[in-house]
């Protein structure tokens, strides 16, 4: 179900949009392709376009300064932005990440109880960006080190490309259904939602002259990890994505929610 017309003249903060957004979804509908497509779906224009842009685009933009830039030959070449920097500079975006309305619906629609990440984990909320030529991620899962699940939500915020696609093999593990691959575009607002453990997925390289930032944020059942666990995800964290200064520094100075 698309987002109604909303502007920012009738509404007073990213919260109160949320939990509008939540409350107009068909949730019977979404609840059903949800189950239907192996814990993955997509709503297109969850929050409104030019709400996005004139809201929350400015803070992601504002942060660049702040990205950290990877490159692993033959899997990832990209720029990422960790919840630390979102926590101290665009909070904007944790009041989509934070909202009891959202996780309620995201707990009803996954049949779990869901909770926030620790503070100490990178990718909590975290921006995630694709601004040179050949930027890109290879064919993955977003695995969870967590002694429960963890489920991924990812929103556009920016999609001025028309190769850079988030594609999707659905059913991959399934011995019964054959795959099917889908290939999307993040527009601004359009919102995905997926079990980590279950969704093979992967961005295409970005074009010249082009730009693509998506949101992405996560939620556990259970949000206790092991001490090797914690390490390895902290170090592939460090070299993949948000940089050994960043995510050691600050998750050693920050107590666990």
């Amino acid at each position: 179900m698309m987002g109604g017309a909303m502007t920012t003249q009738t509404l007073d903060t990213i919260a109160e949009a949320v939990d509008q957004a939540v409350a107009r979804l068909d949730f019977d509908r979404l609840h059903r392709e949800y189950w239907e497509q192996n814990e993955f779906l997509v709503i297109p224009q969850f929050l409104d376009r030019a709400m996005v842009e004139e809201w929350l685009v400015p803070q992601a933009q504002g942060v660049k300064g702040d990205l950290n830039r990877n490159y692993i030959p033959g899997h990832k070449k990209g720029g990422s932005v960790s919840y630390y920097t979102v926590m101290e500079k665009a909070p904007r975006f944790l009041d989509l990440y934070r909202s009891q309305v959202f996780i309620e619906f995201l707990s009803r629609l996954s049949h779990a109880k869901l909770r926030l990440c620790p503070d100490n984990d990178p990718h909590s909320c975290a921006l995630y960006y694709y601004t040179e030529p050949g930027d890109h991620i290879g064919f993955h899962y977003d695995t969870s080190y967590y002694k429960g699940s963890r489920y991924t939500i990812l929103m556009g915020l920016v999609d001025q490309s028309t190769h850079c696609k988030l594609v999707c093999e659905l059913f991959k593990d399934d011995p019964v259904r054959p795959s099917k691959r889908l290939e999307l575009i993040t527009q601004p607002g359009d919102m995905v939602i997926f079990n980590g453990d279950k969704l093979w997925h992967a961005v295409t390289p970005l074009g010249p002259n082009e730009e693509r930032i998506a949101l992405t944020m996560e939620y556990v059942t259970n949000p206790d990890m092991g001490t090797f666990k914690r390490l390895y995800s902290n170090l592939k964290d460090s070299f993949a994505y948000f940089g050994l200064r960043a995510v050691f520094k600050r998750a050693l100075s920050l107590p666990r929610r």
